[in-house]
């Protein structure tokens, strides 16, 4: 399952780079070298998906080899560079890879993506069964301008059954649950949440959710538009006077602030009875099964949603995280390189062999009417929960340092790393990124 961590240096890139590298090359048409015949170049990231992908290009070739699919697959760190030269320079793929939200936004307000309305428009079929939830991250003013190609990564409450069990604990249900639950194993001598603090994006997921919780997605909404003083919203204050509520509360682990989140030591402190619970994307899943394969294997793995909180308006079902990755098509591309790219995103991409693909390499995609294919799948228990928790979600809301800016949202990583560390007040919090946002 891919992780997170590769999804996050992309979007970190600078914006004001981004848009003087796609405005400084000009608008000329795309270089002859760009794709070949009435085929499409694809350009997508090794490992994740890569075997899907592969999969799906040799079926695609094999049954149109007058349209085919050419793969090239980058690392991540070369890519987000040789992506944003290629684009400006007009020599870019027909199709590439990206996360959706700001980086995508950055490309499209450069009028460098095509605008793919009309073409999910002409086929409903094609439309109706990807989860709205999960287009809504390439939609912006109204238009789509990419459609997902792999699996859903929603943030979710994992916990330690095995200790839940001893000290005679349930999941907790609201935010009062959770802070009874920190003392209980506070008592224990057990570390209550276990989280990688040194690498900042964990922390967001706290305050992601709980915004939501208190106001319901209007809130971030707001945000997301640049409303002038958004960040001061009540409910945003409220999220988090309850994070440092948490924190003072000793509801994470001693030192989790020098933990980082990329070496899978968060989630080894919760297989290895150090912690009690963690707030993990997806992708946790796989490195706890991979850490400690046993572990999982015995049913010590437990999984639950974000407590809902006392008074607030926001949905219960409401989830944050990685919504998915997206193909977007060149504004540059030939028509009939439009045409295979189109067809193949409609009927080479989720068809039957890469649905099944994605499932085996432990990927849930956002497609409508795959409960039967899930539940003859590998862990078929977990991946039918993320299925129907992202299905039923009213909202999906992509993580907000992808759905935002690049710049604001390391700003927003700063500035929550600080609140977290006790270093500003909740005030302070929301009056300096209303600072940042006004730039």
């Amino acid at each position: 399952m891919a992780l997170r961590t590769p999804i996050r240096v992309m979007v970190t890139a600078s914006a004001a780079a981004l848009a003087l590298t796609l405005t400084a090359c000009g608008s000329g048409g795309r270089s002859t070298g760009a794709g070949s015949g009435d085929g499409a170049l694809v350009w997508a990231l090794t490992q994740g998906s890569e075997a899907t992908f592969r999969a799906s290009a040799t079926e695609w070739n094999k049954q149109h080899p007058d349209s085919k699919i050419t793969y090239q697959y980058f690392q991540n760190d070369p890519y987000k560079q040789k992506l944003r030269t290629a684009v400006g320079a007009g020599n870019g793929p027909v199709l590439f890879e990206n996360w959706g939200g700001g980086g995508l936004k950055s490309y499209v307000d450069a009028g460098k993506v095509a605008d793919l309305t009309s073409d999910l428009d002409a086929s409903p079929a094609w439309k109706d069964r990807i989860f709205p939830s999960v287009l809504k991250s390439a939609t912006f003013d109204g238009k789509t301008y990419g459609v997902p190609v792999n699996g859903v990564q929603p943030v979710v409450l994992y916990f330690n059954q095995e200790l839940f069990k001893k000290a005679g604990a349930q999941p907790p249900k609201t935010w009062d649950d959770l802070l009874a639950l920190v003392k209980k194993f506070k008592a224990e001598g057990i570390a209550p949440i276990s989280m990688g603090g040194a690498s900042k994006w964990p922390d967001l997921m706290w305050l992601e959710y709980l915004v939501d919780r208190v106001g319901g997605p209007d809130t971030f909404a707001a945000i997301a538009d640049g409303t002038k003083g958004a960040w001061s919203d009540p409910a945003v204050l409220k999220a988090t006077q309850l994070i440092k509520q948490l924190v003072d509360a000793g509801g994470f682990a001693k030192g989790f602030t020098s933990v980082s989140a990329d070496t899978g030591q968060a989630e080894a402190q919760l297989y290895t009875g150090k912690a009690a619970m963690i707030l993990q994307g997806s992708w946790g899943y796989g490195s706890i099964a991979t850490g400690a394969p046993e572990f999982v294997a015995a049913g010590k793995l437990g999984w639950t949603s974000f407590p809902a909180v006392t008074g607030g308006t926001g949905d219960a079902s409401n989830i944050v995280g990685n919504t998915a990755n997206f193909f977007s098509l060149s504004a540059q591309a030939s028509a009939k390189e439009k045409k295979t790219a189109v067809a193949y995103l409609k009927d080479g991409v989720y068809n039957d062999t890469y649905i099944d693909n994605l499932l085996k390499n432990g990927d849930v995609p956002p497609v409508k009417d795959l409960d039967a294919k899930i539940k003859a799948s590998a862990n078929a228990d977990w991946s039918s929960y993320v299925y129907h928790l992202t299905r039923d979600a009213k909202n999906f809301q992509l993580s907000w340092d992808q759905a935002l800016s690049p710049e604001l949202g390391n700003d927003l990583l700063t500035h929550l790393d600080q609140l977290f560390l006790g270093q500003i007040s909740p005030e302070q919090f929301c009056a300096q990124m209303d600072e940042a946002a006004a730039k």
